[in-house]
């Protein structure tokens, strides 16, 4: 069976949202009672998992939600300073000439998103984006997703750049790509054992052109 969709992760993945991030999480320090990061601490916290960083943030679970609201919000104020990835408009382009499915699964809403997409020539690329995902429960929308669509597991892989995005795509039993140039470091990606570990966009190219991954033309 050939893969015929590829699904993205947003933030840090397509949108490089790293330093923005760092700021708008610092900003609301105060509010929600743990301590901003330095330089040094942000390059620890690269190489924790995703539940390990919120761990290390000590912020009390309940409050989890309401900063995620908070980050989104302050995300929409910046949205215009964000920048795509180098080389990922030619990467998407190849993909949807070669007649791939293209979407999206991210915890940021679907304004930012879109926003985003639209400002930079990339909105046209995609059949579909599913915003506001839960933290951790992004597996269910990809079941979703295949399953309103009757996909075929095989025909699905997906893309992201933190570790909860690779826990997401074993729990689906979907292939997963992790990319090294968004939010955690390659060393912590590798040890959760994605199909791929890339570190360029057109390396998802060269993945899916390879003879040992069957592919959609």
């Amino acid at each position: 069976m050939s893969i015929k969709v590829v699904v993205f992760d947003f933030d840090g993945t397509i949108a490089d949202t790293h330093d923005t991030f760092v700021e708008i999480v610092n900003g609301l320090a105060a509010e929600f009672g743990y301590k901003p990061v330095n330089s040094e601490e942000v390059e620890i916290l690269k190489n924790l998992s995703s539940r390990e960083v919120i761990e290390r943030s000590k912020v009390p679970p309940f409050w989890i939600p309401f900063l995620l609201y908070r980050v989104k919000r302050e995300f929409n104020k910046r949205i215009d300073r964000l920048e795509p990835f180098a080389d990922l408009h030619s990467c998407l382009a190849s993909l949807k000439e070669r007649g791939y499915t293209l979407g999206i699964i991210t915890s940021n809403t679907r304004e930012n998103v879109t926003t985003f997409l639209k400002k930079h020539q990339l909105f046209d690329f995609f059949d579909f984006i599913y915003s506001g995902t839960p933290l951790f429960g992004k597996h269910k929308i990809i079941d979703r997703l295949i399953r309103q669509n009757r996909f075929q597991l095989s025909e699905v892989i997906y893309v992201g750049d933190e570790t909860r995005d690779i826990n997401a795509a074993k729990k689906s039993k979907v292939k997963a790509i992790a990319v090294g140039w968004g939010f955690n470091s390659p060393k912590i990606l590798a040890k959760f054992q994605p199909d791929y570990l890339i570190h360029h966009p057109r390396e998802l190219l060269e993945i899916l052109d390879s003879p040992a991954l069957p592919v959609s033309g």
